[in-house]
């Protein structure tokens, strides 16, 4: 089986707050596929809360950690999928560009739905220390949806922040945030009601 690269910042402290992490699901993507045109209108809305986000857990001390599909290109690695995807002609340009990572940031590519199926993410976590995840990108019904399935399974303490996700229509993603608050216990107020240093 091709293993799934994972960043560990070699040579980096771990970030001070390393109890918190932040994963960031599939913001760098150029939406070329079925109801992409749809989701990338979507995620306009958001993207400008979700770099707010990122940028209040750096300053925080949090980790940032991009979780990402690796669109079937086995033999290409995510920093290659970021200059792809922010080349002019690219659909989702201006999302990738503003959220683009940081050299301290970390990622994880995921083969399917879920961030943690068949990934190296929990192995991640566990060197960060972290027992607390803050889950933003798209979509909230498949991917955001599956990973914080799998977060709660793990014992994780999730907050999933309702202005930070999107999905192809509204209804899908106030329904889906519905069943994240309802059984997975997350919190899903919006992000400038999260307060790191009481997390």
């Amino acid at each position: 089986m091709t293993s799934v690269p994972v960043t560990a910042n070699a040579g980096q402290p771990l970030p001070q707050n390393s109890r918190v992490a932040v994963l960031l699901i599939d913001v760098i993507t150029d939406f070329e596929f079925e109801d992409g045109d749809e989701l990338l209108e979507q995620t306009r809305s958001v993207a400008g809360n979700i770099d707010k986000l990122r940028k209040k857990a750096k300053r925080a001390g949090s980790a940032v950690i991009y979780v990402n599909d690796n669109f079937g290109r086995w033999q290409e690695d995510f920093k290659t999928i970021v200059s792809e995807f922010t080349k002019p002609e690219a659909k989702g340009r201006e999302i990738v560009e503003l959220l683009t990572p940081e050299p301290d940031d970390y990622y994880v590519l995921k083969p399917h739905r879920s961030a943690f199926y068949s990934t190296s993410l929990m192995l991640l976590l566990e060197k960060l220390g972290a027992r607390k995840l803050i889950i933003a990108g798209v979509t909230t019904d498949i991917c955001v949806l599956f990973s914080a399935n799998d977060a709660y399974m793990r014992g994780f303490e999730l907050h999933v922040p309702s202005d930070c996700v999107t999905a192809v229509k509204d209804e899908y993603n106030k329904q889906a945030l519905g069943f994240i608050e309802r059984v997975l216990k997350a919190d899903t107020r919006p992000s400038d009601k999260l307060r790191f240093d009481r997390l």
